[in-house]
């Protein structure tokens, strides 16, 4: 071969590879169908019977007893039949397999053989979906989004709905009031419960909604916020004052329901709709853990009794909470398990010990407890958060500073509404009002 030849080739080879490069970092989806996805289809292809019949996913074709005579054999069939796949369809992130169930077959199996799938197709994880009767779908990420996520460009924002982050499909993380009404953070120190509360605090501030502030650690987290809170409270005394005021207010709007004869404020003419509140609460054990004095018990059951009542009534009220806290169980007092059963969005982070997910995701769904219990140290930011349809999903929350915070706040201050009952109690008690 000519060295001229030689050397041309080995330029195009270069600009070849300068050009993947440069893909891979652009236009991640592109790269991934050109390179990966024929890769990945093949191995899917080439390794599934063998796979299925490791796995326990392959069925006989013939029943494992018969009868020799009077004699009644046991055994297991030389040749088993594994299910039949479609082809691997290609998706942004991964490839979706379709599964058709042999008679008498569940999810379950597949399920229980998700990483050694992810193993044999070498992507980063398999999950088994139950579309409909008699079919499975493995939907397989060839890497995990969560490592680096990347802002989803943003729909106009519908009132009550926050992009707070991403999901490991791709698919940008939103936290919807209107749909779920009530939501549950729980993790460990440093594992990201307060980020989430800043961001979702963020992507709530330009709109025409009115947020209050619960933080009892001396407002070191949502204190950044005050300008855009309605009501803060930094200590569990002020806390119960503007818990007993947002219960007034719940049964003003109540009454005003009544009048008009509709279900909700939703209903109401537009010109008579309030305000919808949101109430953030960063560390619920500070409302529940009590000093053992006469005082400090009255306020706990005050605490809890009417967190208990606005996540009951609230929804429909325009009242709905945000609740975070290292651990929600029954060691914090009786009202805890009450109040966590009307939560219904889930999300946890790392925890440190297998209760803490078990009370957080194990009442919706088992396999969400152990994916939860597998995130690491090193993803913060990272939890298993439960969605409007039922399902759940790993995800990362977008990442927020302090001066985006502050700066925040202060762009979207006027926008700040007034909690009259709030205000007004807040006035009477001496506290600290927006």
């Amino acid at each position: 071969m000519s060295p001229y030849v030689l050397a041309f080739l080995l330029a195009a080879l270069a600009w070849v590879l300068v050009g993947m490069a440069r893909l891979k970092e652009t236009h991640p989806a592109r790269y991934w169908y050109l390179t990966g996805y024929p890769v990945v289809a093949l191995r899917v292809v080439r390794t599934w019977r063998k796979v299925a019949v490791l796995n326990d996913l392959a069925v006989s074709p013939r029943p494992r007893r018969g009868l020799l005579g009077d004699l009644v054999v046991k055994g297991t069939a030389l040749r088993l039949i594994a299910p039949r796949i479609s082809f691997p369809a290609a998706t942004p992130r991964g490839v979706d397999v379709e599964v058709r169930l042999h008679p008498g077959q569940t999810p379950a199996p597949f399920i229980a053989a998700a990483d050694a799938l992810a193993h044999a197709w070498r992507v980063h994880a398999v999950r088994v979906l139950s579309l409909e009767r008699g079919k499975v779908l493995l939907a397989a990420t060839a890497s995990d989004p969560l490592k680096q996520p990347g802002l989803v460009p943003a729909a106009p924002p519908a009132l009550l709905s926050a992009l707070v982050g991403m999901l490991e499909g791709g698919a940008g993380w939103v936290m919807d009031f209107r749909q779920v009404p009530h939501w549950l953070i729980t993790g460990a120190t440093q594992s990201g419960k307060s980020t989430l509360l800043a961001r979702l605090v963020i992507e709530l501030a330009p709109q025409r909604v009115a947020l209050v502030g619960i933080d009892c650690k001396g407002g070191l987290e949502l204190g950044l916020f005050k300008a855009r809170l309605s009501a803060l409270t930094t200590s569990r005394k002020e806390a119960v004052t503007v818990l007993a005021a947002l219960l007034a207010e719940m049964y003003e709007r109540m009454a005003i329901c009544r009048t008009v004869d509709v279900r909700s404020v939703w209903e109401l003419p537009e010109t008579m709709r309030p305000v919808p509140v949101v109430v953030a609460v960063d560390e619920l054990a500070e409302l529940y853990l009590s000093d053992g004095t006469r005082e400090g018990k009255a306020e706990v059951e005050q605490c809890s009794t009417s967190l208990l009542r606005i996540a009951q009534l609230g929804a429909a009220l325009g009242l709905h909470l945000v609740v975070a806290g290292q651990r929600v169980g029954s060691e914090l007092g009786p009202g805890v398990t009450a109040l966590r059963a009307q939560l219904s969005g889930r999300i946890c982070h790392r925890v440190n010990d297998p209760s803490t997910a078990e009370m957080t995701l194990g009442d919706l769904n088992k396999d969400a407890v152990a994916v939860a219990q597998s995130i690491t140290a090193d993803e913060k930011g990272v939890a298993v958060c439960t969605g409007a349809d039922g399902g759940w999903s790993r995800a990362r929350s977008h990442k927020a500073t302090p001066e985006e915070a502050r700066q925040t706040a202060a762009r979207y201050a006027d926008l700040t509404p007034t909690l009259r009952t709030v205000h007004s109690a807040l006035l009477m008690a001496g506290g600290e009002e927006k």
